[in-house]
């Protein structure tokens, strides 16, 4: 029996379906939950659970994400606190209803909990499902950084992975990538 490749399950979440995801959601703190993931490359539930406001850095853009894998030598690391991110952290923040301490502190953050809640959410919305719903946000925003330029020994740092790690499991090929490489072409080499 052939077992399918782990890249058969890579799913790249476009902007667009980001934002039709967001839009679904029922409040603030559970579209927080998607772009940290989805913009923060956070992992979800585990990294997630352990940030606190006083985590958040406002002044130097930057969040400490306490590492939650086993084995790891380092106890937290800084990522930033990317644009496409911060609107989400602020609405929060600002929330009469907030956690005091915790970021997500209202939504339980339990692994089937979260990944079952998201599959109901997208399901009402009529959203189709894509494979490893959290993991393909976290490879979708690593591949990204990978493609704004960002070496990926610096991605890899704020993402808390590393390049071997980001190569197997994250880094994507994308429609974007094809379309460099087209362009890229001189005009007597392009076919047609």
């Amino acid at each position: 029996m052939d077992l399918p490749s782990p890249k058969a399950r890579v799913f790249f979440i476009s902007q667009s379906l980001a934002e039709e995801v967001l839009s679904a959601y029922p409040d603030d703190e559970w579209r927080l939950i998607f772009a940290l993931a989805r913009y923060g490359g956070l992992r979800c539930p585990s990294e997630q659970a352990t940030i606190t406001w006083s985590d958040i850095d406002w002044e130097r853009g930057r969040i400490v994400v306490r590492e939650t894998k086993r084995n790891r030598h380092i106890e937290a690391r800084e990522t930033p606190l990317f644009p496409e991110l911060r609107p989400f952290l602020e609405i929060c923040f600002r929330a009469e209803d907030r956690d005091p301490i915790k970021v997500i502190g209202r939504v339980r953050c339990t692994k089937t909990n979260l990944r079952t809640q998201m599959g109901r959410i997208l399901e009402r919305a009529s959203i189709k499902q894509w494979p490893k719903l959290f993991l393909n946000l976290r490879a979708t925003r690593e591949t990204e950084l990978v493609q704004q330029g960002h070496p990926v020994h610096v991605v890899c740092s704020w993402l808390g992975n590393t390049p071997k790690v980001a190569s197997k499991h994250y880094l994507q090929v994308t429609d974007a990538d094809f379309q460099r490489a087209l362009l890229r072409c001189l005009p007597d080499q392009r076919a047609g």
